[in-house]
């Protein structure tokens, strides 16, 4: 009997130690936050969507106040509230740098062979699991808008020719549709950087052509034409290097043969179908 009694008397016991240990540390050893962090975070938007590398709004507000970010990192929110956030906290309001998702593949419906029919899920990740989607190309976009539905801000919807169109107005280069896309065609560049390869197969010449007919043949001729230490050929595919200081023109796509390489401002694959869209 005396067991039933002991046991739980000494659980108890240990229960209010603890407790009593916990609610001391909490009076003495608890850190004041500053509350600024609050104020800052009732400023910023609310998307949590970690375009501006924190994990959302309110760790970001903390970076802030301890001056480790600057209130233009967050590419959501509008030049007012990116001011309003820099005034409440007496700092410069930082350079923004507008960033947009970019796809590295134009070949949809009207220019990739199919090589099956995909019945199933309508997934881009289920295809690419289950049987590749049906597109001869095992690097090219599936077309199942996977990247559409992970997109919080509405940025993206899919043309006509099964390829996904990003609205640079909208788009806030969150990285959703870069995480969601099974083939880690999606890039976040630079609105600025308008020249871009749509294309990611390592293959080269017929053998490219013949799963694609806006795939790129490794010629070589926009590294030719573009200013010297831009482009270079890796793996097959043009690499272009912005931080060379080499200046980006629209020379480099005049002769590619297939519209691989395009000089894009605005939307990304305008026209619904045709050899390879270029932005206007």
């Amino acid at each position: 009997m005396n067991n039933y009694i002991i046991a739980p008397a000494i659980m108890t016991g240990l229960g209010f130690s603890f407790a009593l240990v916990l609610a001391i540390a909490y009076r003495y050893l608890k850190v004041a936050e500053d509350p600024r962090i609050d104020a800052t975070e009732v400023l910023l938007p609310g998307s949590n969507c970690g375009a501006c590398g924190e994990p959302g709004c309110r760790a970001f507000a903390e970076k802030l106040v301890d001056g480790q970010s600057s209130p233009g990192q967050c590419t959501v929110a509008s030049p007012d509230i990116i001011d309003a956030v820099a005034a409440l906290l007496d700092v410069d309001p930082g350079a923004r740098e507008r960033r947009v998702a970019r796809l590295h593949c134009a070949g949809g419906k009207a220019q990739a062979h199919q090589i099956a029919e995909y019945q199933g899920f309508e997934s881009c990740r289920a295809a690419s699991v289950v049987s590749g989607g049906g597109k001869g190309c095992s690097w090219g976009c599936l077309g199942l808008a996977d990247c559409m539905r992970s997109c919080d801000f509405d940025a993206i919807e899919m043309s006509a020719n099964g390829l996904p169109v990003v609205d640079p107005v909208t788009c806030t280069a969150c990285g959703d549709c870069v995480d969601a896309c099974p083939r880690d065609l999606f890039e976040l560049v630079s609105e600025t950087h308008h020249l871009f390869v749509q294309c990611s197969t390592p293959l080269a010449g017929d053998m490219a052509l013949s799963l694609c007919t806006a795939a790129c043949d490794a010629c070589g001729r926009c590294a030719a034409d573009a200013a010297p230490g831009l482009i270079r050929m890796e793996d097959n595919r043009p690499s272009i290097d912005y931080a060379s200081g080499a200046p980006a023109r629209p020379d480099a796509t005049f002769r590619c043969p297939t519209g691989a390489i395009q000089w894009i401002v605005g939307k990304q694959f305008q026209e619904s179908t045709g050899r390879a869209s270029q932005g206007s």
